[in-house]
């Protein structure tokens, strides 16, 4: 059941304080409260609730705005309701109309606002917020010298484009481990299994747990075994394995019910059978790839993305697309699957028209997106695609061309600097939620999170500015020259109203 809030959210003059006093309006969580377009979602949040009966949902406001605080602070479920208790700008941010010292919301709760809220519905609330954001700060349009003028060009901006991958909270995987704790969990359900006929049945089957787990630790201790060692360690593994699931179907012909299995476990059961078989097709034919491989028994929807960077080949986790215009970044594709980015630069550039009423007047990306199909198509349109030509490279280049590309590459940082701050700032190095959909909703709520940031960077900056403009004091000059440039970099011009 969902209840619409009948009373609208109040102002910060209105928030009811236990001493009598009042919200500062310049506080950032009430000024983000203000970008973020709560009332236009409410009615697609509400279907998650078809029936009139049970007890009234938390609200749309209080949903979004607990996963927004989270990401944000970079905190835990439980410290996320303690900090919202704690602090009355952060209920003012889930929308309470007065100050409260019980908690808002049990911390199991934020479970299931992850569950509700889809990414597609954060990405649109992503894109209201931006284009708010453009309308009360508009960007200042660049000098084009006089022979651009003669040619102008309907099209306007830069898009950035880039892939990356957001690793799951998972151990390394290797084929000995998985298959160990593939064994353990088999072992624990036959225990299941077999005590409610235990008196039907003569002796229990036997599962030769502590020879396997010796078996394992023999391999697993050593720091750089050999290949035929670790290869006679899998089949061993195998061998127990195998036994153990023919012992399950024994079992389960003996009387017992999978019923006795929690959700949980049979889940496992199913996730189990199909590691053995990927395993054991992998041994037989001495390969080291197959289709939708499982690395993990806990998050079987993760698979091993190949990404070839220094250090790091092999991720394991959702890899995203995201393009990235005016400093904000937003999340066009997300897959558990490996896929070729290069496919998605026309969505992304249509997105963009979309979005902005024209297209583009260049596409900076990395080598993979330049393609003669892309190239041909950005070319219809009138867009520059940065890099270099198809072909061989010309022996002598001018230095226009150089400094051109030296530009291309200095605007197209800007999507990897998003990517470090989400990774190292926002947890996007590690995606902690362990569901898909509950996972796939916290990478889209750290781009959300990223734009507010980058919004009251920007804020402050001016702010800085107007200060350091006021104060006769040593060294004002340099400041305000500085953040002038951190401005003009930003292409930032403040409406003073």
């Amino acid at each position: 059941m969902y209840r619409k809030a009948e009373l609208a959210p109040p102002s910060p003059s209105d928030f009811e304080l236990p001493s009598c006093g009042k919200l500062s309006p310049d506080n950032r969580w009430v000024k983000m409260a203000q970008l973020i377009p709560w009332d236009e979602f409410e009615s697609e949040y509400a279907k998650n609730f078809p029936t009139e009966m049970g007890a009234p949902a938390k609200s749309f406001r209080m949903a979004l705005g607990a996963l927004i605080i989270k990401e944000k602070l970079g905190i835990s479920d439980r410290e996320t309701v303690e900090q919202i208790r704690e602090n009355p700008y952060l209920q003012y941010f889930i929308g309470q109309s007065s100050y409260s010292n019980e908690l808002a919301f049990d911390p199991s709760l934020l479970v299931h606002f992850r569950q509700r809220i889809s990414p597609n519905l954060i990405n649109k609330v992503n894109e209201r917020m931006v284009e708010k954001i453009r309308s009360i700060t508009p960007v200042k349009p660049e000098k084009k010298k006089d022979s651009d003028a003669k040619n102008e060009s309907p099209n306007r901006g830069k898009l950035i484009l880039d892939a990356t991958c957001a690793p799951a909270d998972i151990t390394y995987p290797t084929d000995l481990g998985l298959l160990n704790k593939a064994r353990v969990h088999t072992e624990k359900i036959i225990d299941i299994l077999y005590k409610p006929i235990k008196d039907q049945t003569s002796k229990k089957p036997r599962t030769y747990r502590n020879l396997a787990r010796k078996d394992y630790l023999l391999i697993a201790k050593q720091r750089r075994p050999s290949r035929h060692k670790k290869r006679q360690a899998i089949k061993k593994q195998l061998q127990y394995i195998k036994r153990n699931l023919a012992h399950i179907e024994q079992l389960i012909e003996s009387g017992a019910t999978l019923d006795r299995l929690s959700k949980k476990q049979y889940k496992t059961l199913l996730v189990l059978t199909e590691v053995y078989r990927q395993q054991q097709w992998l041994f037989d034919n001495n390969k080291q790839s197959i289709e939708d491989r499982i690395v993990s028994l806990t998050q079987p929807h993760i698979r091993p993305i190949v990404r070839g960077k220094a250090g790091k080949s092999v991720e394991f986790g959702a890899k995203i697309s995201a393009s990235c215009f005016e400093g904000y970044v937003f999340l066009d594709r997300m897959s558990w699957d490996n896929f070729n980015e290069s496919g998605d630069l026309k969505t992304q550039v249509e997105a963009y028209h979309k979005f902005t009423g024209y297209y583009p007047e260049s596409v900076h990306a990395d080598r993979i997106y330049r393609n003669r199909e892309n190239r041909a198509w950005c070319k219809e349109k009138g867009i520059r695609l940065s890099g270099p030509p198809l072909g061989r490279p010309p022996a002598n280049v001018s230095k226009s061309k150089k400094r051109q590309a030296l530009e291309d590459d200095r605007i197209r940082n800007a999507i990897e600097g998003k990517f470090g701050e989400g990774k190292r700032r926002f947890g996007l190095n590690r995606i902690m939620a362990k569901l898909d959909n509950t996972s796939q909703t916290t990478i889209a709520i750290t781009f959300l999170v990223m734009n507010l940031s980058t919004w009251w960077r920007r804020v402050f900056y001016v702010f800085l500015c107007r200060a350091a403009q006021t104060m006769p004091v040593f060294g004002v000059d340099i400041t305000c020259a500085y953040i002038s440039l951190k401005i003009n970099q930003e292409k930032l011009i403040v409406n003073a109203a």
